[in-house]
C-alpha cells in the first residue's frame, strides 16, 4: 500500500547526520520489501536494532497434515477452537498450502513478556471478536471487532487486548497483501467505483518511544520454526519514521457493497489480492433489483481456485445451518452452490444483512490435525434434501 505516512521526529534527508541531544547519531533503518524493488519505510531509533543478547533453542510450529489430496466439500467448526492464554498456543493453522496459511486463533491474554515477529509471512489478522490495539514500532493502531489489521512480513509487533473473549481469523501469506489493481489509478490512488476509499484506511496514530535496556524477548518465525531472539534494547525506540511500509487495519463495516439489477459475481465482494490468492468481504447488501433476479448465487465451479468461506455474522442466504465462526472449503474442480430451498427463498427478498470473509486460493490446500478435529463430517451431503 503505496501510501506515505510520516510519523515523530525525522531529518531532512534521507542517509544523513541526525544526532541526539548528547551528540550521539540515531541508527537509521531501511525497512524494505522485495529486496529494495518495492514499498518501505525508514525508521529511526535511539538504539541498533542488532545487539542481540542471546539466542534460545528453536522449535517447529509447522502444520501437521492429514488430508493433502483433497477433492471434497468440507466444513469445520471454527468456534470450537478452545481458548489459551498464549497469542502464539492460540493459532491452530487449519488450512495450508505453499503460498500461504488459514489459521484460526482464540487468545484470552494480551502479550505482555515477549514480542512476535512474522519473518515469514504477511499477516491479516480479521478480529471476529475481541478488540485492543496493535502496538509497533510506527506506533498504536486501535482495532475492533470486524477489523482487518494487514501487518507486514518482518513487522515486530504485540497484540493487546481488552477482555479475555477473542476471537481471530488469520491469514499468513508468502506474498504481500495488495489491494486490487482493478480499484487503484496508476498512481495507486484508490478509484471511485472501489468498495472502499482512503479515509476508510487507519494507520498507526500515537508513536510511543521506549528507550530501555534489558533483555527483551523477540519470538521470530521463520521456515516454519519460532527462534527465540532475545535483544539488548526495546525494539520499539524509534524517535520517528516515514515512508510507505507499515500495518493498517480496514474494517468489515466500512467496505461498501457493489450491486447490480442482476447477480453480480464474487470479484465485486474483493478486498485483498496477492499473485497466489484474493480475500473477499461480504456485507449487508441490497439484493438484485431486476424484477426476476434470483438473488441466490448461482451453483459454479471454480475450477481454478479452493474457495474458503469463513462466517462472521447474519443469515448467509445460499446456506443452511451456518454457524459463526464455521468454515466452509469447497475445492476447485467440484460445483457448489445454493444449498435445498435457498434459491426459493431468495425470490422477492429485498436485502441481506450476512458478514463472512473469503479466500481463493489458485493452489489446492491441505487440510491439518486440527482441521480433522473441527470438521463437521456429513457436509459435504448437505445438498441432499
Amino acid at each position: 500500500m503505496a501510501h506515505y505516512q510520516k510519523r515523530g521526529h525525522i531529518p531532512a534527508k534521507r542517509h544523513v547526520v541526525f544526532r541526539k541531544s548528547n551528540g550521539e547519531l540515531y541508527a537509521e533503518e531501511v525497512f524494505s520489501s522485495e529486496g529494495f524493488s518495492s514499498e518501505y519505510s525508514i525508521i529511526y531509533h535511539n538504539n541498533p536494532p542488532t545487539k542481540v543478547l542471546a539466542i534460545d533453542d528453536a522449535y517447529d510450529v509447522g502444520p501437521e497434515i492429514h488430508v493433502d489430496r483433497n477433492l471434497q466439500n468440507r466444513a469445520f467448526k471454527g468456534f470450537d477452537i478452545k481458548p489459551e492464554s498464549d497469542y502464539l498456543r492460540s493459532r491452530k493453522i487449519v488450512l495450508t498450502n505453499d503460498d500461504l496459511n488459514i489459521i484460526l486463533a482464540a487468545p484470552s491474554n494480551s502479550m505482555e513478556d515477549y514480542f512476535f515477529k512474522n519473518a515469514q509471512c504477511d499477516e491479516m489478522i480479521f478480529v471476529h471478536k475481541g478488540g485492543g490495539y496493535l502496538l509497533t514500532i510506527y506506533g498504536v493502531l486501535n482495532f475492533s471487532h470486524g477489523d482487518h489489521l494487514i501487518i507486514p512480513k518482518g513487522t515486530v509487533y504485540q497484540l493487546k487486548f481488552d477482555d479475555e473473549d477473542n476471537r481471530l481469523f488469520i491469514v499468513e501469506s508468502k506474498q504481500t497483501f495488495r489491494f486490487p489493481k482493478r480499484y487503484m489509478n496508476r498512481s495507486g490512488q484508490l478509484l471511485e467505483h472501489s468498495p472502499f476509499y482512503e479515509r476508510d484506511i487507519r494507520t498507526p496514530e500515537k508513536l510511543l518511544t521506549f528507550n530501555e535496556e534489558g533483555d527483551f524477548l523477540i519470538k521470530i518465525k521463520r521456515n516454519n520454526m519460532i527462534y527465540p531472539y532475545h535483544y539488548a534494547h526495546h525494539p520499539f525506540d524509534a524517535v520517528g519514521w516515514d515512508g510507505c511500509l507499515y500495518p493498517f487495519a480496514l474494517s468489515i463495516y466500512d467496505f461498501e457493497p457493489i450491486t447490480g439489477r442482476l447477480h453480480m459475481p464474487p470479484p465485486i465482494h474483493q478486498t485483498f489480492e496477492t499473485s497466489t490468492f484474493v480475500t473477499c468481504a461480504f456485507v449487508p447488501r441490497l439484493y438484485d433489483y431486476h424484477p426476476e433476479s434470483i438473488p441466490a448465487p448461482y451453483h459454479h465451479s471454480n475450477i481454478d481456485a479452493d474457495e474458503v468461506l469463513y462466517y462472521v455474522d447474519g443469515d448467509f442466504m445460499s446456506r443452511n445451518n451456518i454457524q459463526k465462526g464455521q468454515i466452509t472449503l469447497h475445492p476447485m474442480g467440484i460445483p457448489h452452490g445454493p444449498q435445498p430451498g435457498a434459491i426459493e427463498r431468495s425470490i422477492g427478498k429485498k436485502d441481506t444483512k450476512e458478514y463472512a470473509v473469503m479466500v481463493d486460493t489458485f493452489k489446492p490446500l491441505n487440510l491439518t490435525k486440527t482441521a480433522m478435529e473441527l470438521e463437521d463430517p456429513d457436509y459435504y451431503k448437505s445438498w441432499i434434501k
